[in-house]
This record gives C-alpha cells, structure tokens and sequence, in this order.
C-alpha cells in the first residue's frame, strides 16, 4: 500500500495537499490541468522534493524522511533518463548497480528484462540508434529490473503517437500486473487515464483528491474535470 497521511508540498506560492492510500497493485492515472501539481507530487513520493507536512508511507514504511534511493519507488521520467554513452544493456543494468559492477546472473536478468519488453538481443545497442517506442521499452526494461513495488510513471510515453502510446500503455499494465507493483502514472490525455482502467488521481486548485473509480469519474465528472476536458 501507499498513503499519504496528511501530506502538505509548500513550494514559494505553490501548495498541494493529499490525504488518501492506494492499494498494493493498483493502476491509478493522475489528471489534472497544468501547473496544478502532478509532476510535483510524484517528485514528492519519489523523495526529490520535500513535504512540509505529513507523512508518505509505502510498502509499510514511513518513507518521509527516507533519500530517493532508499525508497521502494521506481521513478520512469519523460524522457526516459537513457545514457547516450551507454549500451542499452548499461543502461537497464543502471537499475541494478550505478556502478555496474553486476554478477553473471544480474546480466543474466539484464538480457531477460529486455526480452521481457520485445528488446531480445539489443544490449548492445545505443539509445540514438533506437526508435522512440524502442527507447520506451528500454526505460521499462529498466524499472522491471529494479522490481519495486511503487512505480511512478511522469507522462513516459507522451512523445509517442496515439497506437505506439497505447501499446506501451498495454505493455506496462501486462508487466507490472505479473509483477503485482503499484503504478501511480501522470498523464493529460483522459484516454490513459480511460486506457489503465483502475483508479484516477483528479488535482484541483491545489488539492489531489483521493483516486476513484475511472469508470465512474468519467461517466459523471465533477465540475473540476468537466472544466479540464472542454
């Protein structure tokens, strides 16, 4: 499970306030118009930035104070976070080791993320030598391989046209569902959102309301997301 007790991120102007849990496995959208705070509160979780108030528990930990790389949180970035100067097979290992000092069975489970995400055979390959959707798959690759049980995704697959969005979309919801992690994705497009099918996370004049049903808050919107939709 993850929960945010009580959770205040003052920034300058800026405040955001949380108070809900998610339970271990679910698929949950946050939507919400720009500015508003959906990048913030997934840095929040992740531990880049710092909460003023609350607490953050995941995987029933108080992780509040806890620096990024101790939290059980995997954190999938826009744009992918690929090192041009590594091979594909460096950076999925990168998940693993900084330093990539790896056993044979590590590399072993190296090739078997990439073949999990139809990149079989690819680890020498660049980043600059792959496709937009090839470079998706890869940062994938990578957050499988760390195998925490919070994902959050920052509009990963933004960049992509609407069928390889959706079969990224598709890939993530198969991959994480065998390996039962949390997946909290930030999205503007209510088709993600739709396309995840679980729960969504609605921000609102600087409050991020607890996830609900997508099908539901879809069906009747409240004023806020009939506001953001047009």
């Amino acid at each position: 499970m993850l929960q945010l007790d009580n959770v205040v991120i003052r920034q300058q102007d800026f405040s955001l306030r949380a108070n809900w849990s998610v339970n271990a496995g679910r698929k949950v959208a946050i939507i919400g118009p720009s500015g508003g705070g959906k990048s913030t509160l997934l840095a929040a979780i992740a531990g880049f930035v710092a909460v003023s108030d609350g607490r953050i528990i995941a995987d029933s930990r108080d992780i509040t104070a806890l620096p990024p790389g101790a939290r059980p949180i995997s954190l999938l970035f826009q744009d992918h976070n690929l090192f041009a100067h590594l091979s594909l097979g460096d950076n999925v290992a990168l998940g693993l080791s900084p330093r990539l000092k790896l056993s044979p069975d590590q590399w072993r489970k190296v090739s078997e993320s990439l073949a999990t995400v139809g990149l079989e055979g690819m680890e020498a390959r660049k980043p600059a030598t792959l496709s937009g959707g090839q470079q998706s798959r890869a940062a994938l690759a990578r957050i499988l391989l760390m195998s925490r049980p919070v994902v959050l995704m920052d509009e990963p697959f933004s960049a992509l046209g609407p069928a390889m969005k959706a079969e990224m979309l598709d890939l993530v919801m198969k991959t994480l569902g065998q390996t039962k992690a949390t997946l909290l994705m930030v999205t503007h497009d209510p088709n993600d959102a739709i396309r995840l099918g679980d729960q969504t996370i609605l921000l609102d004049d600087g409050v991020a309301n607890a996830p609900v049903d997508t099908q539901t808050l879809f069906a009747d919107p409240p004023a806020a997301l009939k506001a953001y939709l047009g």
